[in-house]
């Protein structure tokens, strides 16, 4: 009898260090996700781009022996209560160098990681998730096509092939009879060689079934800043659906005063000027659901970008729409966009009134389907947008 014992010593010594180094990684591209977001070379880039991510490097730690200069005996404190874990003998050397004053300690060791914008989706996303998603089978629905392909020495009988089973019996008495074996009467017909069965092989059908809508607000009132902070989002959010989700249609959508269906390049990186009518972008979202997606057979998810300055006369057409597509939609999320400080008594800014933001008319629709997100930093970003996903933003 065969006996299988492990051997520690013989471990894959690497694998601790391997997992180790991920972890670092992992740590790293967390901490440094705020200025990944924040870097502009990188919105519109295909998932092939590399980007740098600074790591922090792994310190080995070692016994380093002195020169024993005061003659002190070896693991002694004199005088000293020692406790296990006390740290003894701290150097009251000037530390390094922080802020504008110079040290003369050594910093940290860090080096460089070179990662492509598909494998910082593997990390950043590996969590997150689009939520409803068993309601109409978000990603796609399968569906397996059986198609015959070959023949296999075992199976199970309904699958026999009796044709290929008798062949290779005839076969195989020619042969015995070729080789003069005795031909007295077998007393088993067929014999376990001679079996043949169907190999049936499964072929999925995949159906796609899901759209994202990109709504984004590029009027005058967006300024740069805010058309970064939009950008960001997006950008996050359309790697997201593409490290995790196949198969998926995403319509780009920009709008001023009038809305159109834009291509991704446009959506990315075009910018124009004008006034903000809101409900231009609403309107085409629900025309082109009609004509294309219907919510039968789709699941819709829609994210709207804004800085929620609109025409005052607007918002409650802007309500009515919204409360259509949210009837229609698994989620539907407006970002609202107000980097600046509010002037004078914190009412006013570009000539609307901080009342008369939409997410103030929003706010009535506000539930687990309907969720309005405030963006006042680009450090927001992340977080926000891991809360969306992340199930724990109401």
């Amino acid at each position: 009898m065969s006996i299988f014992k492990s051997n520690p010593r013989r471990a894959d010594r690497s694998a601790s260090d391997r997992s180790r180094h991920k972890k670092k990684i992992e740590h790293a591209i967390r901490e440094g996700i705020h200025h990944i977001v924040s870097d502009e070379s990188i919105i519109g880039q295909d998932g092939k781009k590399k980007i740098r991510i600074p790591v922090r490097g792994i310190k080995e730690y070692r016994f380093v022996y002195g020169d024993n200069s005061q003659n002190k005996k070896v693991g002694s404190a004199p005088g000293k209560d020692i406790k296990r874990g006390q740290k003894i003998g701290q150097s009251d050397k000037p530390e390094k160098g922080s802020g504008n004053k110079a040290g003369e300690e050594e910093g940290e060791e860090y080096y460089d990681v070179e990662i492509t914008l598909e494998e910082l989706s593997e990390y950043l996303f590996d969590s997150l998730k689009l939520p409803d998603i068993e309601k109409k089978k978000f990603k796609t629905i399968v569906g397996e096509k059986y198609k015959r392909s070959g023949y296999r020495s075992k199976g199970i009988r309904p699958r026999l092939s009796k044709k290929k089973t008798l062949v290779n019996k005839i076969k195989r008495r020619k042969k015995a009879t070729l080789l003069n074996k005795d031909s007295e009467d077998e007393r088993f017909p067929f014999h376990e060689d001679d079996l043949k069965y169907h190999h049936i092989k499964t072929k999925p059908k995949e159906i796609t079934n899901a759209v994202i809508f990109f709504m984004m607000d590029v009027s005058g009132s967006m300024n740069q800043t805010k058309k970064f902070m939009a950008r960001s989002f997006f950008f996050l959010l359309y790697h997201f659906i593409r490290a995790k989700y196949n198969n998926v249609e995403i319509v780009f959508i920009s709008h001023t005063t009038v809305a159109k269906e834009v291509s991704e390049d446009e959506f990315f990186t075009r910018g124009t000027s004008g006034g903000t009518k809101i409900s231009s972008a609403l309107d085409l979202c629900l025309e082109i659901t009609n004509k294309r997606f219907h919510p039968s057979a789709w699941n819709i998810y829609t994210f709207h970008c804004s800085d929620g300055d609109n025409w005052p006369d607007d918002n409650e057409k802007c309500v009515t729409l919204s409360r259509k597509i949210k009837a229609m939609s698994q989620l539907y999320c407006f970002v609202e966009i107000t980097p600046e400080r509010y002037e004078n008594d914190g009412n006013t800014t570009f000539g609307f009134s901080h009342q008369s933001k939409i997410s103030g008319a929003y706010a009535l629709l506000k539930d687990s389907k309907f969720k309005i997100v405030n963006l006042f930093h680009s450090d927001d970003i992340w977080k926000e947008f891991k809360r969306i996903f992340g199930g724990s933003i109401v």
